[in-house]
């Protein structure tokens, strides 16, 4: 493993813009997936229905079920000024952290309205970061008129300003993976996005296990470094659980030395938790930063999407496999004109 390189600037690489994946492939399990494996240092190229094969023996796979949210509300002010709104933390029923843009004049206690008035709530406080307490109405029918009239909550790198309906509606159910049960998410693991109950049966037809967990994924793991010493950087907290069986499950393999694979980095912040916690609770709030020098307690294998420059989730897969093999890797990504981010393409790393 390469000498650990603590330099935010050190994890930077250039990406032509056209590689930025605006769209999900025409179907799930039809993207490109680059293989590393990490004791030889070689990198191959296949298309990801081969992961069926290409998993080890005998391991287990790992997801997240955590579901997204149609957290990105448009609305506007009662000037007629337009806003709009991404809910980030329920703090209690009604009563939302939300990012507000263009929220330079609202005053504390005016009402805004939401997805053309079928949402109002009351700017309640004014938070740090830029973000408001929002109090909406009638709140015990807040999740449901969310699923109906609220947009999924792409990222910054995906453009959809004049999104048609039908766009929304590709959106609402690609931006989401199929094994999504848990709401929660203001973004989705997206490693999971690749997946299809075809690929998911044939792998357990294979004898290999699938185990479920949960991380709500928020902001903290999209927040950008500011730092230029990355073990000086904080991570917001995040919420995680996992059933009592799948607990007891995760202790034997670690025990019998399973493989474990997971699918995207936010399963494995959720088994490096449980494993520093030493398997002593179930659920609870994570902050964990993983970078170099890092022992990987539970993970054997990752599989993951091509990630932002400098970003937390880039250091974490570079404290698995090596920040130099990381970037030849993406290198060949690039020369090959692989797809990169939420949608389309990926790598497994082995």
């Amino acid at each position: 493993m390469p000498a650990y390189d603590s330099k935010l600037s050190s994890y930077d690489y250039e990406l032509p813009q056209k590689l930025i994946a605006q769209h999900p492939s025409p179907k799930r399990d039809q993207s490109r997936m680059l293989l590393l494996e990490r004791q030889s240092g070689q990198i191959s190229h296949h298309n990801f229905a081969e992961i069926v094969s290409l998993l080890p023996e005998s391991s287990c796979l790992v997801i997240n079920n955590t579901k997204v949210l149609p957290a990105r509300l448009p609305g506007k002010r009662q000037t007629g000024a337009v806003i709009e709104a991404l809910l980030i933390e329920e703090k209690s029923e009604g009563h939302w952290s939300a990012i507000v843009r263009k929220a330079g004049r609202i005053k504390t206690g005016e009402l805004l309205e939401f997805c053309s008035g079928r949402l109002r709530a009351v700017a309640q406080e004014r938070l740090e970061e830029g973000k408001w307490l929002l109090s909406f109405e009638e709140a015990e029918l807040l999740k449901e008129r969310l699923e109906e009239f609220g947009l999924p909550p792409l990222p910054p790198y995906i453009e959809r300003r004049q999104a048609s309906d039908l766009q929304n509606e590709e959106d609402r159910e690609r931006y989401q993976t199929c094994f999504a049960s848990e709401p929660g998410a203001i973004a989705a693991p997206t490693a999971g996005l690749h997946f299809t109950p075809e690929i998911l049966s044939a792998i357990r037809k294979r004898g290999i296990d699938i185990l479920e967990v949960t991380l709500h994924v928020g902001l903290g793991t999209f927040s950008s470094i500011e730092v230029e010493e990355i073990r000086q950087h904080k991570m917001h907290t995040e919420f995680f659980s996992v059933t009592s069986q799948t607990l007891e499950q995760l202790k034997k393999y670690r025990l019998n030395q399973k493989k474990i694979i997971c699918l995207g980095t936010t399963s494995v912040r959720v088994l490096e938790t449980l494993a520093q916690q030493n398997f002593q609770h179930s659920s609870g709030w994570t902050d964990i930063f993983i970078h170099a020098p890092y022992e990987f307690r539970m993970m054997a294998g990752l599989l993951t999407n091509f990630h932002l420059p400098k970003s937390t989730l880039m250091i974490l897969v570079s404290a698995f496999c090596g920040r130099d093999f990381l970037l030849s890797a993406y290198k060949q990504a690039i020369d090959h004109n692989y797809r990169f981010f939420s949608y389309f393409d990926c790598m497994l790393i082995l």
